[in-house]
């Protein structure tokens, strides 16, 4: 397992015009790894598993509801944590082993409010601390909520609630990512983001993860939450992302942490 990250960093699923514009913007839309006739299963999924999530799961903000614990909800989130463009930025850009901090679903409410510029990890010396990634469960438009980044914005010193009177307000700088469901959004952690205004009567949904230095502390203990099939389930490299180790104990898998 520990040649996974060397095994990844070879990888060329990552187009050196993807890497250049993650680099100098902090964010860039590339397609995912859900077909179109996946798209309907994998929204069916997604609203499952926000109707039975455990209550301790649950996030109720003042605009969107999240729900964690992603990775134990079924096959049809497996392939999103491990897609090869995603590891790929976090070889480049976290240039170090990592793991997978995060799986959430988050629906941005009807009619809700825009959210406050903001950074979800402050840059450090190098910059770049985490790399996060939204998957479109839907169309990500100009009246729905789309996500709102302000492009080079992970090189400042400064985060929003320093310099500006009302970081939910309009930036002059501020770029809206828009595109269709099954797309994913790559960012650095440290760029200046938030949704936008949700002026529809509909939700708004979508799957973010997060990957951090592998010897971090995660937001959520991926290797003290998985259930036996789903490490069953998995292959080595999903074990790895998720920092998750297995022996075999008379043929039944067992956790070490």
């Amino acid at each position: 397992m520990d040649d996974w990250f060397n095994e990844i960093a070879a990888g060329c699923a990552l187009s050196p015009d993807v890497e250049h514009e993650l680099l100098t913007s902090g964010f860039v839309i590339i397609p995912g790894p859900v077909t179109a006739p996946q798209l309907e299963q994998l929204a069916q999924a997604y609203d499952a598993a926000v109707a039975g999530a455990a209550p301790a799961d649950v996030r109720i903000g003042s605009t969107t509801v999240r729900v964690h614990g992603l990775v134990n909800h079924g096959p049809e989130f497996d392939e999103l944590y491990i897609y090869r463009p995603i590891l790929e930025a976090c070889c480049r850009m976290i240039g170090q082993p990592f793991k997978l901090s995060s799986l959430l679903a988050r629906t941005v409410r009807p009619r809700a409010e825009a959210q406050p510029l903001h950074v979800d990890f402050r840059a450090d010396r190098k910059g770049w601390p985490m790399i996060g990634f939204i998957l479109l469960v839907d169309d990500f438009k100009t009246d729905n909520g789309g996500t709102r980044f302000v492009p080079r914005s992970h090189t400042w010193s400064t985060v929003p609630s320093e310099i500006m009177h009302d970081p939910a307000a309009y930036h002059e700088q501020q770029v809206l990512a828009c595109g269709p469901a099954g797309s994913v959004i790559v960012y650095n952690g440290s760029v200046w983001h938030g949704h936008t205004s949700n002026h529809t009567d509909q939700p708004r949904r979508s799957i973010q993860g997060a990957y951090i230095r592998r010897e971090t502390e995660t937001a959520v203990n991926q290797a003290a939450r998985i259930r036996l099939d789903t490490l069953r389930r998995i292959g080595s490299l999903a074990k790895y992302v998720l920092a998750v180790k297995t022996r075999e104990i008379n043929g039944r898998h067992a956790l070490r942490f």
